[in-house]
């Protein structure tokens, strides 16, 4: 899917979750984000993604730069992989 988010700005040298809306989102689904379809903002990485709560996308933004960045708003790439019944006890 290619949701549009807008994300809020990210101190620099740390991380941060922030969470979007997604309609039909479960949290026994594995996400990954791929990614920004554009230019992403320089120092702005993309650390981790998951659904928490039914609904909501967490993305943590990383920013490796020396001063404020805020993440490219915009459409992202977002992979959904959902399971049909519970996941191996032994997944790696």
């Amino acid at each position: 899917i290619t949701p549009s988010i807008t994300p809020a700005a990210v101190a620099a040298n740390t991380s941060a979750a922030q969470t979007f809306s997604i309609a039909g989102l479960q949290t026994t689904d594995i996400v990954l984000v791929q990614g920004y379809n554009g230019t992403q903002t320089a120092g702005i990485v993309i650390a981790e993604a998951d659904c928490l709560t039914a609904g909501v996308l967490s993305v943590q933004f990383a920013n490796v730069s020396t001063g404020s960045a805020t993440p490219a708003s915009g459409a992202y790439t977002v992979q959904i992989t959902r399971l049909e019944g519970p996941a191996p006890v032994t997944a790696v």
